[in-house]
């Protein structure tokens, strides 16, 4: 599976070429293909033209409607996988420019109404206190010379959505993560802080895994499941969007399992204010030394 995004919007093309060149071939009509797949004739006209991207499901009612032989219908799903797999690379992103991705991020918010975020290194954006969103935003910015300052302001503005009461969130933090030192002591006590204050909104669950606590699964990366439309994986070089509903159901699936083994409500606020009063402890030593 290629990740490179030239590629991958190639394979998107390929993908409806080989689906209208197959159906054709069949001597089937888009409106009769349509009846057998239980689709409408306008999304199979839009799949074949390119401008939809059709589901690994829906390719594969379409191969069984035109009744491909296993072979070849193999080769189309994992073209269709890969076609629903994107890659962004970190480095485009800051050319871009970084407040474009917090448009991008906002928007995605704005569509969705049930976003799981596993966090397993850091404190994502929309939990972040400004001090912990600058200093995440310099690191990005030494990748190029760019401004940050709007995509810091525009970070903080996307957390106004965490008091939409018509959505819903659960952030589930390792205690790795909150423990990571991203900043001075007193501003993680602060973020510790401001932790406790966001788990308390209606719209917002927050559950931390304690490093004490036995789990038979890694936590292999970040990843936030919007719905069940789409997943994002964070890399160290950039991000890769999964819309397989497979590859989405699995990620579901996993977050669930995390979040069983995790503290929530009262119990993860109180293992949250130790921490602050850890940090707070660390940043009186350090002034007194």
């Amino acid at each position: 599976m290629s990740l490179d995004p030239a590629r991958a919007g190639e394979d998107r093309v390929n993908l409806a070429e080989a689906l209208r060149d197959l159906r054709r071939a069949s001597g089937l009509s888009g409106e009769r293909l349509a009846g057998r797949c239980q689709m409408s004739q306008s999304k199979i006209s839009r799949i074949e033209t390119g401008r939809l991207l059709p589901s690994i499901l829906d390719v594969e009612r379409i191969l069984t409607a035109i009744e491909v032989d296993e072979a070849l219908k193999a080769e189309l799903l994992t073209l269709a996988r890969t076609a629903n797999a994107e890659y962004q690379d970190i480095r485009a992103s800051v050319r871009r420019g970084l407040h474009y991705r917090q448009w991008d991020l906002a928007a995605l918010e704005a569509e969705s109404t049930h976003m799981r975020h596993f966090l397993p290194a850091l404190i994502t954006g929309l939990l972040q206190v400004p001090e912990y969103v600058r200093a995440g935003l310099s690191r990005a910015g030494d990748r190029a010379p760019v401004d940050t300052s709007r995509a810091v302001t525009l970070k903080l503005e996307r957390q106004a959505i965490l008091h939409d009461e018509s959505k819903r969130f659960e952030f589930l933090l390792t205690e790795q993560a909150a423990r990571w030192q991203f900043c001075e002591p007193s501003i993680m006590a602060l973020q510790m802080d401001r932790l406790v204050s966001l788990s308390r909104l209606p719209a917002v669950a927050l559950g931390i895994l304690p490093l004490t606590t036995q789990i038979p699964e890694g936590p292999m990366h970040t990843f936030v499941a919007y719905d069940a439309r789409l997943v994002t994986v964070e890399l160290f070089s950039g991000q890769l969007v999964l819309r397989d509903p497979k590859d989405v159901e699995s990620y579901r699936e996993l977050f669930d399992f995390l979040a069983a083994h995790a503290l929530w409500g009262a119990e993860a606020r109180g293992f949250l204010r130790r921490l602050a009063e850890g940090f707070r402890a660390n940043g009186n030593s350090d002034a007194g030394s």
